[in-house]
C-alpha cells in the first residue's frame, strides 16, 4: 500500500471520528490502568460492568490494597481469568504506592515493570491517559492492518513497528483508537461488512465481502 492511500485512509477514519476514545471507562490514570489490564481476553463491555461497581468504592492504589485480594474478586469475577487478574492489580497497586507516589508512572519501562502490564496496556495508558502518540496493537489491530495491507507484520510487535514507521504524526495519537473501532464494528474476524466499510475502495484485502 502507498503513502497516499495509507494518507486517504487515515483521513476519512478521522472526519468520521475527529475525536474518538476509548470504550473503557474511567476518570482518571489508575482507573483506566486498572480498566486495561482487566480487558486482556475480556470485552471493554464486560469490564465497564465489573469497574462501575468497583471504581466507587476502590479507584486508588491505596483503596485497592485495603479492599485486599479477596475483595478485589468479588468485584471482578465476572471477567475471564479473575484470579490472575485480581493478584496482579493488586500488586501493582501496592508498587505504585511504594515506589510511585501512588501515581502511574509516565513511562513505558515503569509501566511494563508492573504485574500484569505488558507492552499494549502500556501503550493504551501513556495514549490514553497521558497524550503520548503511541500505537497499541490488540488483535483487532492486528487483523485490520494485516487484512487491508496498510502496515502488515507478522506479529503484534512487527505491526506495532509498520504503523509507526507509515503513519504521519498528526494522526499518531488517534490511530489506535480508529483502527481498534474499525475492527470492531465493521473490519469483523469473521465477515467483514466491506458493503459498509468507508474505506472499502482503498482497502487491498481481495476477498471482500458485500455486507
Amino acid at each position: 500500500m502507498n503513502k497516499t492511500k495509507r494518507r486517504e485512509i487515515l483521513e476519512r477514519l478521522r472526519a468520521d471520528n475527529p475525536e474518538p476514545k476509548s470504550e473503557l471507562e474511567y476518570s482518571n490514570p489508575f482507573e483506566l490502568l486498572v480498566a486495561v489490564t482487566l480487558s486482556a481476553q475480556a470485552t471493554d463491555v464486560g469490564v465497564n460492568k465489573a469497574t462501575r461497581k468497583l471504581f466507587p468504592v476502590a479507584n486508588t492504589p491505596e483503596a485497592i490494597v485495603a479492599l485486599g485480594v479477596e475483595g478485589l474478586k468479588e468485584y471482578i469475577k465476572t471477567i475471564g481469568l479473575y484470579n490472575s487478574k485480581a493478584n496482579n492489580v493488586y500488586k501493582l497497586s501496592q508498587i505504585l504506592i511504594e515506589k510511585h507516589n501512588s501515581q502511574v508512572p509516565e513511562s513505558l519501562e515503569a509501566l511494563v515493570a508492573l504485574p500484569g502490564v505488558g507492552r499494549k496496556t502500556a501503550n493504551v495508558v501513556l495514549n490514553c491517559a497521558f497524550g503520548w502518540p503511541t500505537i497499541a496493537v490488540d488483535t483487532h489491530i492486528f487483523r485490520v492492518s494485516n487484512r487491508t495491507k496498510f502496515a502488515m507484520g507478522k506479529d503484534v510487535d512487527a505491526v506495532e513497528a509498520k504503523l509507526e514507521k507509515v503513519v504521519p504524526k498528526e494522526f499518531k495519537v488517534d490511530v489506535h483508537h480508529w483502527l481498534i473501532l474499525h475492527g470492531r464494528y465493521v473490519c469483523v474476524a469473521r465477515k467483514p461488512k466491506c458493503g459498509s466499510c468507508l474505506i472499502e475502495d482503498l482497502c487491498e484485502f481481495k476477498e471482500k465481502i458485500d455486507l
